[in-house]
């Protein structure tokens, strides 16, 4: 069951990034804003600054599996945007992963 989009429109991500609610671990900087619909929507955002095409497409990756298997977890009806920091350029999935379930459980969106 699919309970999840994904955030594509650079005006949705100004929205989430004006709501001014992130917190950040060594990997990650997440971004939460309720959107008021039934279902998440998750934007992923790694800069140029990470690592070439190769390595922003993998970590991007990454953060979709790991919130993909996850995302029964999370509570519905919230805009997340992730943003991948210098760090995250050699970051395997179980670190992902537990990073990710970090930010959520800090910012109280988890079940």
């Amino acid at each position: 069951m699919k309970f999840s989009e994904s955030l594509k429109k650079n005006e949705d991500f100004k929205k989430v990034y004006k709501n001014k609610r992130s917190l950040a671990n060594k990997y990650f900087v997440m971004y939460v804003s309720e959107n008021g619909l039934s279902i998440n929507r998750l934007g992923i955002s790694v800069s140029k600054k990470v690592g070439n095409s190769v390595v922003r497409h993998r970590i991007a990756r990454l953060v979709r599996e790991s919130y993909r298997l996850n995302e029964e977890r999370f509570n519905s009806g919230l805009d997340v945007v992730v943003v991948a920091r210098e760090g995250a350029a050699e970051i395997r999935y179980s670190a992902a992963e537990s990073a990710l379930l970090h930010l959520a459980g800090l910012h109280k969106i988890l079940v």
